[in-house]
């Protein structure tokens, strides 16, 4: 049961990475956001569009927050940032990756971080003991 599972998921991510390389939207790792978030600040916004439940138990510091039920009323609060990259992140990268193509097809720069907050915390927690052990 545990296998069909696991083959279920990597199977779903496949389909949807595909499928957003196909609609022309960049897909960046947590590495890859963070790095343009640090070195490129004025240019790059990440934003989460997870529900505000997922949102007051952590998010990336100086993220914006959209919930992508809400999204497609609210992108006028977007259009002020013009031609910055919008880097839209969920738990997981699904969620992001609609609200990443919803922004394109509002004349949007968007980008999808795939993998979620969740490998951007195991990414966080990990340098984070490398660091305890210097």
């Amino acid at each position: 049961m545990i296998i069909f599972v696991v083959v279920a998921a990597i199977l779903l991510f496949l389909i949807v990475n595909s499928y957003l390389r196909r609609r022309g939207i960049s897909q960046y790792g947590p590495e890859q956001a963070d790095e343009l978030r640090r070195n490129h600040a004025g240019e790059v916004i990440l934003l989460d569009v997870r529900t505000d439940a997922e949102r007051a138990a952590g998010s990336i510091p100086g993220s914006l927050h959209i919930p992508l039920q809400e999204l497609r009323h609210r992108i006028a609060e977007l259009k002020k940032y013009g031609n910055r990259e919008i880097i839209c992140f969920c738990q997981s990268g699904n969620r992001s990756g609609t609200a990443a193509h919803l922004l394109r097809k509002q004349g949007l720069k968007s980008a999808n971080m795939k993998g979620g907050i969740a490998e951007w915390n195991f990414l966080h927690r990990t340098e984070t003991r490398q660091k305890g052990k210097r």
